[in-house]
C-alpha cells in the first residue's frame, strides 16, 4: 500500500535520484537530509507520502525521519508557494526594520483584512505568483541588516517599501536579481540544488553556483586591517593544566 502511494508522487527519475544521493554517503541514512530537499522538490512541502519515500529508499523506520523533518525548520509541512520569502527578525534586523518589513508584508499580503500569518501562503500554493511568508530568527547577514531572502537567496538592506516592490515583482512573474549570489529560482528549483542536482549545461551551472556572495561590508574589518598593516597575534602553544588523579 505505502509503495503504490508513493510511486503515484515520487517517478522513477526522483528514485534514481534518491538512489544516486545515498551512493554519495558511506552509509545511505546520511543522505536523509538532502533527500528531504529533494522530495521537496517535487511537491513544495514535505508529505506524509515524502516521509513514506524516504523512510523506504533509507530502511529507516517513519518516525525516525519525521523527528528530523520536525526539528528543521527548512523542511515545510504544508505546500509551499511558488516563492518562500523569510524575513529575518532576529536582534539586528529587528532593531533596524525587520520587524516593520515582516509586519508591512503581512498586512500587504493579507486578504480580508486579515495579515498573512507565518508561513502562510498568499495565493494557490505552487501556482505562479504565490508566496510563502517567513519571519526567520537568523539570515546570517547582520552586516547588511535588515535583510530577507527569497527561495535563500539575499536581498540586502530592505525596507517595508523596497520588501512590498519585491513581493509585487515576484508575483507578477517577476525574478529580480538577489543582491548576492545566483540567479533567483522559484522554491522547487532551489530545492533540487539543495538536494545537490545542477544543470548538466555548463553555462546555466556556473551561473548558478559562481554568483558573487562577498559585500564590501563584509569584507570592510579585513580590508582596514590590510591598509594599516594589522595582524592577529600568534597564538602561544599554553599547556594543558594536569588533572588531578582520583
Amino acid at each position: 500500500m505505502k509503495a503504490e502511494s508513493t510511486a503515484s508522487v515520487f517517478d522513477a527519475d526522483t528514485v534514481a535520484k534518491a538512489r544516486e544521493l545515498m551512493a554519495r554517503y558511506p552509509q545511505s541514512r546520511s543522505a536523509l537530509l538532502p533527500m528531504l530537499h529533494l522530495v521537496q522538490s517535487v511537491q513544495g512541502f514535505v508529505s506524509q507520502e515524502g516521509v513514506t519515500f524516504c523512510a523506504e529508499q533509507l530502511g529507516l523506520s517513519e518516525a525516525e525521519v519525521s523527528a528530523v523533518v520536525t526539528f528543521y525548520t527548512m523542511y515545510k509541512r504544508k505546500p509551499c508557494g511558488e516563492h518562500l520569502v523569510s524575513v529575518c527578525t532576529n536582534t539586528l534586523c529587528a532593531a533596524l526594520g525587520g520587524d516593520a518589513i515582516y509586519r508591512t508584508l503581512q498586512e500587504h499580503l493579507g486578504e480580508d483584512g486579515k495579515p498573512l500569518g507565518h508561513e502562510e501562503t498568499a495565493g494557490t500554493p505552487g501556482e505562479p505568483g504565490s508566496i510563502t511568508l517567513e519571519h526567520a530568527e537568523c539570515l546570517a547577514a547582520c552586516d547588511l541588516a535588515p535583510v530577507l531572502q527569497v527561495n535563500y537567496e539575499y536581498y540586502d538592506k530592505q525596507t517595508p517599501d523596497s520588501a512590498v516592490e519585491l513581493v509585487d515583482a515576484l508575483r507578477r512573474g517577476e525574478k529580480p536579481q538577489p543582491s548576492r549570489g545566483a540567479p533567483l529560482a522559484d522554491f522547487k528549483s532551489a530545492e533540487l540544488q539543495l538536494a545537490g542536482f545542477f544543470p548538466e549545461d555548463e553555462q546555466t551551472y556556473r551561473s548558478q553556483v559562481d554568483g558573487p556572495s562577498q559585500a564590501p561590508e563584509t569584507l570592510i574589518g579585513a580590508r582596514i586591517a590590510q591598509e594599516r598593516g594589522w595582524t592577529a597575534p600568534v597564538m602561544e602553544d599554553v599547556p594543558l593544566p594536569e588533572v588531578e588523579k582520583k
